[in-house]
């Protein structure tokens, strides 16, 4: 007789919990405030991401997952701001895995999450090409605040962890591993 897998059945479980999770609007609408407070604070580091941000000023990206939905536009200055989603975007970039715990595991991976892309190629490629060029440099920011030495000490110490959980995940069976990718 075969037995489950705890880790599967924790997955089942919390597929079943999170289909019925909703947020209030508020708490969406003050999450994707601060994400566009984050994103711009990196775009900010990044002076070639601005440059190209601000070549499509104007265009519209929405993002959607499942029931959440964001919409950016790209500002004169390189940066972006949040709009309401109710005009046509330019460029409609969807998430197809519908699983909250399989795009936590491709991203313990590393693995990008399998994107649907509907509109503008050349927009689709400047998001593409800042999805694979702009990383947030944790270590200068803690440095502002503790130092370079700890932050370094830090950064180092969150790397070794950050792999060690990615090799613990690459090696085990996880739940939905043998299905093909979407």
């Amino acid at each position: 007789m075969a037995t489950q897998s705890p880790f599967s059945l924790a997955a089942g479980l919390l597929e079943q919990f999170g289909a019925g999770l909703q947020p209030p609007p508020w708490v969406i609408d003050e999450l994707q405030h601060r994400l566009v407070l984050f994103l711009n604070h990196v775009l900010m580091q990044e002076p070639e991401a601005q440059a190209r941000l601000a070549r499509q000023k104007g265009r519209e990206v929405r993002m959607q997952w499942r029931g959440f939905n964001l919409q950016l536009c790209s500002t004169p200055a390189g940066l972006l701001e949040l709009v309401a989603g109710t005009a046509q975007p330019d460029l409609l970039l969807t998430v197809t895995e519908g699983s909250p715990f399989a795009l936590a595991q491709a991203a313990l991976r590393g693995d990008k999450p399998a994107v649907r892309i509907e509109g503008d190629v050349q927009l689709a490629a400047e998001v593409n090409w800042l999805v694979d060029h702009v990383r947030w440099d944790v270590e200068e920011d803690l440095s502002r605040l503790i130092g370079d030495a700890p932050a370094h000490a830090l950064g180092r110490a969150a790397r070794g962890a950050a792999e060690a959980l990615q090799q613990f995940v690459r090696s085990r069976p996880w739940p939905g591993a043998d299905k093909a990718p979407a």
